[in-house]
């Protein structure tokens, strides 16, 4: 188990998020909500488990696990009273549950921390039944903006996703969404500096410490709370070629299917 408090760097409820950082939020979990209707659904690094309930709607059951004991915590205090939600304690590389147990397993914005992602990716396909889905978001590195995380190990392009999730017997389909298109000079000014910014080494290692940064350049922001529906716009994903860069997009999604 990590020593590293990722609590610091989760987007956890209560912390002030931007309206685009909203709708990020929840077109992740619409997209688990296609996948997940009846299922038993595995997040693995929930966080502070934002999306549970959420999921729990529509999955027979969920179960969130994180390795940081912080982040299962606040995920408890939001998902009290969800008989359709558990939660637990683990290691993404090693999974503490039997062969072919879930239908759907997720990752979002949490597969640049492992050590070793060929071996979470095994066990994701170990834990999967017959016809099950791993669905992964996680940011573009190929993105102009890209920041890393502290404590991060890997990012993937669009490409090097693919060729992971194959390798291991998945059938992948890969999208991108959140163009980094400004259409307005303010918003080409606040993506310029974000940019300059990220080469200068000036922006803050935790969610708390960018708060002040995002209220500088977009104002008011909104405390993060457990998903709902309709809780922000929705955005559209766009399929991506396997070879494909999608270095004009911020998030990259995989939808991978076991391979019967």
């Amino acid at each position: 188990m990590s020593a590293y408090d990722f609590s610091t760097t989760t987007e956890l409820p209560g912390v002030g998020a931007t309206r685009e950082q909203l709708s990020m939020l929840y077109t992740r979990y619409h997209l688990v909500a296609r996948h997940c209707e009846g299922k038993v659904v595995l997040e693995v690094a929930c966080g502070g488990g934002l999306g549970l309930r959420y999921i729990s709607r529509r999955a027979r059951h969920v179960v969130g696990g994180d390795i940081d004991e912080k982040n299962l915590r606040l995920a408890w205090e939001i998902n009290q009273g969800q008989d359709r939600v558990t939660l637990c304690r683990l290691d993404a590389q090693s999974l503490p549950f039997r062969d072919r147990c879930f239908d759907t397993v997720i990752l979002y914005e949490a597969l640049y921390y492992l050590p070793n992602p060929e071996e979470f990716v095994r066990e994701v396909r170990r834990v999967l039944r017959a016809g099950g889905v791993l669905l992964i978001c996680t940011v573009n590195k190929e993105w102009g903006g890209f920041n890393p995380s502290p404590c991060s190990v890997r990012y993937f392009s669009a490409a090097e996703l693919v060729r992971l999730l194959r390798d291991t017997g998945f059938r992948v389909a890969i999208f991108g969404a959140f163009p980094d298109n400004p259409d307005s000079a303010m918003r080409r000014l606040v993506s310029a500096l974000r940019k300059t910014a990220v080469h200068l080494r000036l922006i803050p290692k935790t969610m708390k410490g960018k708060e002040w940064l995002k209220r500088l350049f977009y104002g008011t922001l909104t405390p993060l709370r457990p998903v709902e529906e309709g809780m922000a716009p929705l955005a559209p994903l766009k399929e991506l070629p396997a070879n494909s860069g999608g270095s004009t997009f911020k998030v990259l999604y995989a939808v991978a299917s076991v391979v019967k």
